[in-house]
């Protein structure tokens, strides 16, 4: 089936010398894979290997087989060009880093106009904004509400937050909970939007304690979810 969509690339692949295989978040059906025949070698083909950097938003034209099997795409332009998200190291790292926790965190091949707009205006937000120390914070939380496990906000004030119920409790949980000065670093990102990322005052630690927390989050609450490579140069640039 032929399909004209808009896409965000989520991971490409090298496969065999000349092939990548290149994983997209489609508005029309979710995620899907591509197998790009020769896209390395080929200088004259009208796939560029440019086109499929990590969060790059196409329009694409491909062949959806919906067999289980690998897609093909025939035709590609980049719509919304970012200006800064390739160009500056920080913005660069984040990048790299929210395209390996989608690729881990999405598997549905079925339409999600909400996840879909999320993810796009998300990334425009991010390329035209220069505050961004706080933005994958942010962007991981909210994303939670698209994936199903966002964080019940009722009893915000009381002095736990279980991670496996995603709840806040007046009395200790047995296991994975947190509390103190990591549960307060938190519930700072509960409840505001893009435009306050710059008010939310985290130093170096709390930064760094707010992502491990979130990663956790994510591994409780994800199958096969692991913490991403990424991880470890997204944390140097912050520290």
């Amino acid at each position: 089936m032929i399909v004209t969509t808009n896409a965000i690339v989520l991971s490409s692949i090298k496969y065999g010398d000349t092939s990548l295989i290149v994983k997209c978040y489609t508005q029309s059906d979710g995620a899907k894979s591509y197998l790009l025949k020769g896209v390395l070698a080929s200088k004259k083909g009208k796939l560029k290997t440019a086109y499929f950097q990590p969060l790059t938003q196409l329009k694409i034209v491909a062949n959806h087989n919906n067999k289980g099997n690998l897609n093909s795409i025939k035709e590609v332009e980049i719509i919304n060009h970012y200006k800064t998200i390739y160009s500056t190291i920080v913005k660069q790292s984040i990048a790299f880093f929210l395209s390996e926790v989608l690729t881990l965190s999405i598997q549905e091949e079925e339409r999600n106009e909400a996840l879909y707009n999320y993810l796009e205006t998300a990334l425009i937000w991010l390329d035209t904004h220069t505050s961004t120390a706080n933005f994958h914070l942010y962007f991981l939380l909210n994303l939670t509400k698209h994936l199903g496990f966002y964080p019940d906000t009722n009893h915000v004030d009381y002095n736990y937050f279980d991670l496996v119920e995603g709840k806040f409790y007046q009395q200790s949980p047995q296991y994975n909970y947190i509390t103190g000065t990591e549960l307060s670093a938190f519930k700072k990102l509960l409840g505001i939007n893009f435009e306050a990322l710059d008010k939310v005052a985290f130093n170096a630690k709390s930064r760094q304690q707010v992502l491990t927390v979130l990663i956790q989050y994510f591994e409780l609450h994800l199958n096969g979810f692991r913490k991403p490579k990424s991880l470890t140069v997204l944390k140097s640039i912050f520290n």
